[in-house]
């Protein structure tokens, strides 16, 4: 008994760590693993059903460095065995003749000869370094799992499985691709080497837009091999996602404003367009930008919506409408301002003096003294309040990761001086999105709009800030900014009215000062003035090519892409007096 003991031990010892299974055997040693199916992720599309983010299937090849040395053996023994089968075919043999040594070796080369163009036609199609497999399987002990390459042309992929190399893999997967590539860049983002959105919407709306993963269980013979699949849980899609954007208007922005920072030699550019009825994203671009689809190094945020400056004279129009709404400043008022303006131990200055001002020539010819005076008349609790009411220094709660909330001086903190400066666009930051979002309120007739990524129909979160009367009369002051002796006559749009205000903020540095001969180009417009469809800001950010005023650099940019989008949206004209003009080319 107890040497039937001990031979019963031997022999398990013997199978289990000494004696390696034959190969006609190794299907009896399975095993059950549930592998992950990977879902595909969401389509993004444009306002018009155009693609810009899709998923397509791709392979990704894995290495199982052991089991390729592992299965060296057993290949060798079937190539013997072929080889003898061979030759008693040959010498009409009843009974095959061993193999001598010098036949070993020769099919032992043969199989090495074999395996070395298998490994060297894997790196070639896999654009791989010469010997990098090689460096995989030569080691003392090999990795069972290692990534070859990752998210591949399926095409390519079935070469790598026809050379049946034993150890490789092929993984089923999917790769993000951008048709538009630069053009939206920033607004899309990019997901990670796991489809997980990193930036932008891809980010924002990981939720909606990653599916649910499925899975199947699987039977393995003993080298690792699948031999059955049992229980397949199907994946679940994504959900496919609409945004406001017109693909058709971001491009056109995107151009535009392409040339326009390479023209004034700038350090950069945003561009934001929003629908003057819902609120909806047309178009945010920015530049410079990168390719979403090669992910190279570059900045990815979108400074459109993430980042803020000091809006400077673009904020006029707005203490124009506190004034007028309020009755703290009346229609016929007067404003006398001579050049400088003293407040305190501080003077407030005009580039030129513009004697006394009616209203509208106080929008028209951008006159910090008389806004200053305007605001020194209203209480700073409900000046800062007005400020407030249109979005400055909170996030306007568009759904974009990351946005900004810019900044805004508190009530009690204002001053005199302050509150002449807070006037004139210091004293308060925002992004582009702000601002465009602030001057939503003027062109909606007083009603201010939340912003919407998505498309939408109507707007059932916008509130009034100002009277209907008060917005269309600082409106049609702002028609004057884009006339002969305005300050943006470059802004004009053919055929269209068009309302806006330019800005040219001076940059502030590290220690709370401005810098010298640095500046934000702005321009803020609306358009048809009559009846508004469109919202536009357009901000260069350092132009260096000489002229930096925001008439002169920004509002051409305006002009461009406001002329384009109105078309594309089938806008009619409203300016009767080109009217005819525009007909008759339209004719010819």
């Amino acid at each position: 008994m107890m040497f039937c003991m001990v031979a019963l031990v031997a022999r398990a010892v013997y199978l289990q760590a000494i004696h390696e299974c034959d190969p006609k055997f190794e299907n009896a040693y399975q095993h059950i693993d549930v592998v992950p199916v990977m879902a595909s992720r969401g389509m993004i599309k444009d306002r018009n059903g155009a693609p810009l983010a899709v998923s397509t299937p791709v392979h990704s090849i894995i290495i199982n460095a052991r089991e390729v040395k592992k299965d060296d053996d057993a290949r060798i023994k079937q190539m013997e065995k072929d080889y003898r089968k061979h030759k008693k075919e040959e010498l009409h043999l009843d009974k095959a003749m061993k193999l001598t040594e010098a036949e070993k070796v020769q099919i032992y080369a043969e199989y090495q000869k074999e395996k070395a163009y298998k490994v060297q036609q894997i790196e070639k199609l896999l654009d791989l370094p010469i010997g990098k497999v090689s460096a995989l399987l030569d080691v003392e002990k090999p990795r069972q799992f290692a990534y070859l390459a990752r998210r591949i042309d399926p095409a390519i992929g079935e070469q790598v499985r026809g050379l049946k190399l034993a150890g490789i893999f092929i993984e089923p997967e999917y790769k993000r691709f951008y048709p538009a590539k630069e053009v939206a860049a920033h607004l899309l983002g990019f997901t990670d080497a796991k489809d997980v959105g990193q930036e932008g919407v891809e980010a924002g709306y990981e939720k909606v837009l990653q599916g649910i993963s499925g899975s199947k269980r699987v039977i393995r013979d003993g080298q690792g091999h699948v031999v059955a699949v049992t229980d397949t849980k199907e994946a679940v899609k994504g959900k496919d996602i609409e945004l406001s954007i017109d693909g058709r208007i971001q491009y056109l922005a995107y151009r535009e404003l392409e040339r326009a920072v390479n023209e004034h030699k700038a350090k950069s550019g945003v561009l934001v367009i929003l629908d003057a009825k819902t609120g909806e994203l047309l178009a945010a671009t920015n530049q410079p930008s990168f390719n979403p689809n090669t992910k190279a190094k570059s900045n990815y945020r979108n400074r459109a919506i993430n980042d803020v400056f000091e809006p400077g004279s673009t904020i006029k129009p707005f203490v124009v409408a506190a004034g007028l709404d309020s009755g703290y400043v009346k229609p016929n008022d007067m404003f006398v301002t001579n050049g400088a303006y003293s407040i305190g131990r501080r003077t407030v200055k005009d580039v030129h003096n513009y004697g006394t001002m009616d209203l509208t020539k106080v929008i028209k010819k951008s006159s910090n003294i008389a806004v200053s005076q305007m605001a020194l008349r209203m209480p700073p609790k409900y000046f800062r309040g007005v400020y407030h009411n249109l979005g400055f220094g909170e996030s306007a709660a568009s759904g974009f990761p990351g946005e900004a909330e810019g900044s805004l001086i508190d009530h009690r903190r204002l001053n005199d001086f302050a509150r002449a400066t807070l006037s004139f666009g210091y004293g308060v930051s925002s992004s582009a999105l702000q601002l465009a979002r602030a001057y939503t309120a003027l062109a909606d007739d007083g009603i201010l709009h939340s912003v919407s990524l998505l498309k939408r129909d109507e707007d059932i979160d916008a509130k009034r800030v100002f009277s209907a009367k008060t917005a269309k009369s600082v409106r049609a002051m702002m028609e004057q900014v884009v006339t002969k002796d305005g300050t943006a006559y470059e802004a004009r749009v053919d055929g269209y009215t068009v309302a806006g205000k330019t800005g040219t903020v001076k940059k502030s540095g590290g220690r709370g000062g401005y810098i010298a001969k640095k500046y934000f180009s702005v321009f803020a417009g609306i358009a048809p003035a009559k009846d508004p469809r469109l919202v536009m800001v357009v901000m260069i950010d350092e132009p260096s090519a000489g002229q930096y005023y925001g008439g002169l650099v920004s509002a051409p940019v305006f002009s461009k892409v406001m002329s384009g989008a109105l078309r594309i949206l089938d806008v009619a004209p409203d300016q009767i007096d080109t009217m005819p003009i525009l007909l008759t080319q339209q004719f010819q």
